[in-house]
């Protein structure tokens, strides 16, 4: 079994990797809706504290299912077409659709135990929490039939998926999640009415997800992948209440002062995360086909993998420093110095922590049996948009 990353150049790669990340340019947009909706975020304390959790939950789905397409195409054991398909392959689709009800219900158990402690929220608001989430959650199902195609055109055209289909979709879906999210909200608090529809809305995926689970009891390749992913899932959601946290402190700290911040956010964690995904998604299909060994001392035949897409990510974080500025018409040479020494600090902070993170997560899943793409890119992701959150903190600190 040939895999195409292994007779690519350096500067294949880096084209290759350049490419897909500059998809990832648009998630300043999603920023930008943040900005614009400030009434909106500012009309509950979890409002936005929930927003990076509910942009980072995505990683534990489109995760799952580019990882586990990805892989599944390169072995043969996913075909690339919707109708026809294998049984692996319907039966991941419905694992992803339990999974994003479960993962909804405990990111919210999960946000009432942070905001109690450190964004000044109750039990009184956990109704209107698991609303809000679980419709956006819900809304937010539909690009994986994108993500689908995507991974298909991508594979039939000659492209990686591990290196095409993730950074390609996580900016898609940080866009649209972010529309999804800003639209239930304004119908969640423009009255009662608003309310019962969520919550009516909300019933579907919940009544699918408990018919899915009775059907598929006996399914052992089933049972198997959401075991692994709901210990994955159990862990993203710790980790994205510490990115809300984090997030929550960074709002207080620019006190609004700084709208090209915030801006630009939702976009770095991104990029991070699609960093972690490539180097991270291309080791599990290596390890796969027995073309990296599971030790640390494999990471120098990844070297060209892990340098173009950490190359490809510093052109991109310039460039979304140049695009959120003009964004915010507050474009100068002194503002582009501020922001542009601030985002890099934390490019080389974050990456360095993400290459380690997400190479750590592939070694040690599959050298446990574990497949490796029901971790890596949900963990990565996840893990992305925390350390990106706090590598932001901590430039800003050191640089302001």
């Amino acid at each position: 079994m040939s895999y195409l990353g292994v007779s690519k150049s350096f500067w294949a790669m880096f084209k290759e990797t350049l490419l897909a990340f500059s998809f990832g340019l648009a998630g300043v947009f999603a920023g930008f809706m943040v900005a614009s909706q400030s009434g909106i975020f500012e009309l509950e304390p979890w409002v936005l504290a929930l927003y990076p959790a509910i942009i980072s939950a995505k990683g534990v789905g489109s995760g799952l299912l580019s990882g586990r397409l990805s892989t599944g195409l390169h072995l043969g054991t996913v075909y690339p077409k919707f109708f026809g398909n294998t049984k692996s392959f319907y039966g991941l689709l419905e694992v992803l659709i339990v999974l994003t009800s479960v993962t909804s219900f405990t990111i919210c158990v999960m946000s009432i135990i942070f905001g109690y402690l450190f964004w000044g929220i109750t039990l009184v608001d956990f109704p209107a929490i698991l609303l809000v989430v679980i419709a956006t959650m819900a809304l937010g199902l539909l690009l994986s039939f994108v993500t689908i195609k995507v991974s298909f055109v991508s594979f039939e055209k000659g492209l990686d998926p591990d290196v095409v289909v993730y950074p390609v979709m996580s900016t898609v879906a940080d866009i649209f999640v972010t529309l999804c999210y800003v639209a239930v909200l304004n119908l969640f608090f423009v009255g009662i009415w608003g309310q019962w529809l969520i919550g009516l809305a909300c019933l579907v995926p919940v009544v699918l997800a408990f018919y899915i689970v009775s059907k598929n009891m006996r399914e052992r390749d089933f049972i198997k992948t959401l075991k692994e992913s709901m210990f994955t899932m159990l862990f993203v959601s710790f980790l994205v209440s510490i990115t809300g946290t984090v997030l929550h402190v960074i709002n207080r700290f620019v006190r609004g002062s700084r709208p090209e911040i915030l801006t630009v956010y939702p976009a770095l964690i991104g990029m991070i995360g699609n960093v972690g995904s490539v180097i991270g998604s291309t080791a599990t299909t290596k390890l796969a086909l027995g073309l990296l060994t599971p030790s640390f001392s494999s990471m120098r035949k990844h070297a060209k993998t892990i340098f173009s897409a950490w190359s490809a990510s510093i052109i991109m974080f310039i460039i979304l420093a140049v695009i959120s500025l003009s964004i915010n018409r507050i474009f100068s040479f002194s503002s582009f110095y501020n922001l542009i020494s601030v985002v890099l600090v934390a490019n080389i902070l974050a990456v360095v922590a993400i290459v380690i993170l997400s190479y750590a997560v592939s070694i040690l899943t599959f050298k446990r049996g574990l497949d490796p793409d029901n971790f890596v890119i949900p963990v990565e992701s996840s893990l992305a948009d925390s350390v990106t959150s706090i590598a932001l903190f901590v430039s800003l600190l050191l640089l302001l």
